[in-house]
């Protein structure tokens, strides 16, 4: 019986347009109804899932920033994993000596220090996501999006590190060459015992500390309501699903997910275009 369900967003719950549809939203409140906890479990940070989820018209926990932050429903802090200060000003300081635009992800939200390529690197995800849509439709697109997720723009990530108020939970690398860059970048990386580096799109790495894994939250949350994993859920559809499929009991992976998620989950529902988050929440509610 299943009793929790964690969903991934970008690429699962969320469909080409970057929205949660009708029938993903009707699946996920179906669950709730019937006493199912539902969790998001993202790489986005809470004011990038808030007006989203609200959209759809449900509200519900939220592990943030691949596992950094766990919240509940009122977007209060239940734990969280953070990079020590030492090690993201190192990786800060070598991310621009190497020329690599990144953002950096605090419990306060999104902090860029270049908003034209920020409006960029989210024009190339929705024009990626998106084929028929224009690169210039996708720049008007991103530009407005923007305005609705509160980006703090800032003048020099290392005052972010120098705050004491300030906790970092992510860092996320971008690169229009993908893992020919990235790729080099992200096994150094790795050779650091403190943390854990994975990615949401080719375009990308997303750098946390170890312990900041959704996997790792999850079985967290599980256990905080005495919930075996045998009867938790998880969709998700790239590389920093894996943890969390790895732990659920139930694991589905999308039809648009990649061939690692695919041989790894139990399950392939339909890709995010056609509903398949929704899909597969209906099927194990039809089993419950």
């Amino acid at each position: 019986m299943v009793q929790i369900i964690a969903s991934d967003m970008d690429g699962t719950l969320l469909n080409d347009k970057m929205v949660i549809s009708k029938r993903n939203a009707d699946a996920v409140k179906k669950a709730q109804a019937q006493g199912v906890h539902f969790i998001v479990s993202t790489g986005r940070a809470y004011d990038e899932v808030k007006p989203l989820i609200t959209e759809a018209g449900f509200n519900c926990p939220m592990i943030t920033l691949n596992g950094a932050f766990v919240l509940d429903e009122n977007g209060q802090q239940i734990s969280a994993a953070p990079i020590p200060d030492s090690i993201a000003k190192k990786i800060m300081l070598d991310l621009k000596k190497r020329g690599l635009y990144f953002e950096v992800i605090t419990a306060k939200g999104v902090c860029s220090d270049d908003k034209a390529k920020r409006i960029e690197n989210f024009a190339e995800l929705l024009a990626s996501i998106s084929p028929d849509t224009p690169y210039k439709l996708a720049v008007t697109l991103a530009s407005a999006r923007m305005e609705l997720m509160n980006i703090n723009y800032v003048d020099n990530y290392l005052d972010l590190v120098d705050d004491p108020q300030t906790i970092i939970g992510k860092i996320v690398v971008f690169s229009t060459e993908g893992q020919k860059v990235l790729g080099p970048l992200r096994e150094e990386l790795s050779q650091n015992d403190n943390l854990v580096v994975t990615s949401s799109g080719a375009r990308n790495i997303e750098i946390n500390h170890v312990n900041a894994q959704k996997g790792v939250a999850l079985q967290a949350y599980a256990d905080s309501l005495n919930i075996p994993m045998d009867n938790v859920m998880a969709i998700g559809d790239n590389n920093n699903d894996v943890s969390m499929l790895k732990a659920a009991g139930i694991s589905y992976a999308m039809g648009n997910g990649s061939d690692e998620v695919k041989l790894l989950a139990k399950h392939v529902t339909a890709p995010n275009t056609e509903d398949g988050a929704g899909i597969a929440i209906e099927e194990v509610l039809a089993k419950n």
